[in-house]
């Protein structure tokens, strides 16, 4: 039931530590090094964190919408777009363009290949400009 506040609860990070000195990581551990977010993280934890690193509103509206088969969620209409889905295409990315929204968020290893993840910055440069984009 949606009374109009939401309850918050302080956790462990999100991310995991993958920042390590190249002779502190050994060749079998490489693997585990792929994906930076703790197991068992949603994407409304992982919204939560990216809200708070950008200092926005933890109170304005949220809304949740399916484009191209992935869940893209929208705070405050344009204020913040992110989707923390796998396999994200260009064709997603064109489409959050077009909306202009002010920042948007993908997660980092959610791309559908190493071309649309490369691909992002420049379909924003060109559709959206304004945009501040982040990968987490």
């Amino acid at each position: 039931m949606d009374v109009g506040f939401r309850v918050l609860k302080v956790d462990t990070a999100n991310m995991r530590d993958v920042y390590y000195s190249p002779d502190a990581v050994q060749k079998d551990d490489l693997l585990s090094q792929v994906d930076n977010i703790h197991e068992g993280r949603t994407a409304e934890d992982l919204l939560f964190q990216v809200l708070l690193d950008w200092g926005v509103d933890l109170s304005l509206p949220i809304s949740k919408e399916t484009i191209a088969g992935k869940t893209v969620y929208f705070v405050d209409e344009d204020a913040l777009a992110a989707c923390f889905d796998q396999g994200v295409s260009e064709d997603l990315v064109k489409e959050i363009a077009a909306r202009h929204p002010m920042r948007v968020v993908f997660r980092d290893n959610g791309f559908a290949s190493d071309a649309v993840k490369i691909n992002v910055e420049q379909i924003f440069k060109l559709l959206s400009p304004e945009t501040d984009v982040k990968s987490i």
